[in-house]
C-alpha cells in the first residue's frame, strides 16, 4: 500500500504567508499594537488566527472579540491576496502523478470554511484530495496532532504510513506528534529552521512520488517532537 500524503494549505499549496503576515500587521496597527507580524508567524504560523492574535495581548481577550479580530484579519488577507492566488510551482503536476500512482491524499489545515474555498475551489484543487480537514473538524489546532491524526483516520491509514507537507514549525511538530514523517516546504522559512524533515523543498518542481518513497525508506520512523515548543 502506498503511503498517504497529507498537505497543509497555506504556505504549501500556495505561497501566501507574506500576505498573511501583512494582513496581521495591518490589524495590529489598527489595534495600536507594535508586534512584528513576520517574526510572530515564524513561531506561530499554523495556529488558528484567533490564537495567534491572543498571543500578542498580555491579558485574555473574550472569544467573541477574538473572532471579530480574526474576521477583520481574514477580510484584509483576502483583499490583499485576491489577484495573486496561484498554486505553488509544480504542485498540480505532483498531485496528478501521486493520484495516478494510487497515493491516498488528504488536506489538514488550520483554516476552515470559506477560507478553504477561497483557495481550493478558486484554484480547482479540491478534486485532488480524498479528505479535507479544517479547523472546525478538530478540538485543538496545531501543534497538537489532532488535525493530522483525524486526516489519517478519515483516509483509513495508520499514522506511520503518512507523509505530511508543512511550511511551519508548529505544523512540523504536529506531524511528529501524530507519528508521521514530514517534507518541509521552505516558502518562508530556511531549511535550517526545520527539525528533521525527509527533505526540504522550495516548491514541487522536480519532486516525484518515486523520489518520495526513496526518502521515506531512509527515515523508517517519525522523529520525536521537541520537548519544548508550542
Amino acid at each position: 500500500m502506498k503511503p498517504a500524503l497529507i498537505f497543509d494549505m497555506d504556505g504549501v499549496l500556495v505561497d501566501n504567508t507574506p500576505v498573511q503576515a501583512r494582513a496581521f500587521q495591518l490589524l495590529f496597527r489598527d489595534l495600536g499594537l507594535t508586534t512584528n507580524a513576520r517574526q510572530l508567524l515564524k513561531r506561530l504560523n499554523g495556529m488558528p488566527a484567533g490564537e495567534i492574535i491572543q498571543s500578542v495581548f498580555r491579558h485574555p481577550i473574550p472569544q467573541k472579540q477574538l473572532d471579530t479580530y480574526a474576521e477583520q484579519r481574514e477580510f484584509l488577507y483576502r483583499t490583499l491576496y485576491w489577484s495573486k492566488r496561484r498554486p505553488l510551482p509544480g504542485l498540480t503536476a505532483f498531485l496528478e502523478a501521486a493520484r495516478a500512482e494510487g497515493f491516498p491524499i488528504g488536506l489538514g489545515t488550520g483554516s476552515g470554511g470559506p477560507t478553504l474555498s477561497y483557495i481550493l475551489d478558486h484554484l480547482d484543487l479540491r478534486r485532488y484530495f480524498d479528505v479535507v480537514i479544517g479547523k472546525d473538524d478538530v478540538p485543538k489546532g496545531k501543534p497538537h496532532p489532532d488535525t493530522y491524526s483525524l486526516t489519517a483516520a478519515k483516509l483509513g491509514v495508520q499514522s506511520q504510513d503518512c507523509i505530511v507537507f508543512e511550511d511551519a514549525l508548529l505544523g512540523e511538530q504536529a506531524a511528529y506528534r501524530a507519528g508521521m514523517r514530514c517534507v518541509a516546504v521552505a516558502t518562508t522559512l530556511k531549511a535550517a529552521d526545520f527539525q528533521a524533515p525527509l527533505t526540504v523543498i522550495k516548491d514541487f518542481v522536480g519532486l516525484t512520488p518515486t523520489r518520495l518513497l526513496e526518502l521515506l525508506a531512509q527515515q523508517p520512523k517519525a522523529p520525536k517532537p521537541p520537548k519544548r515548543r508550542g
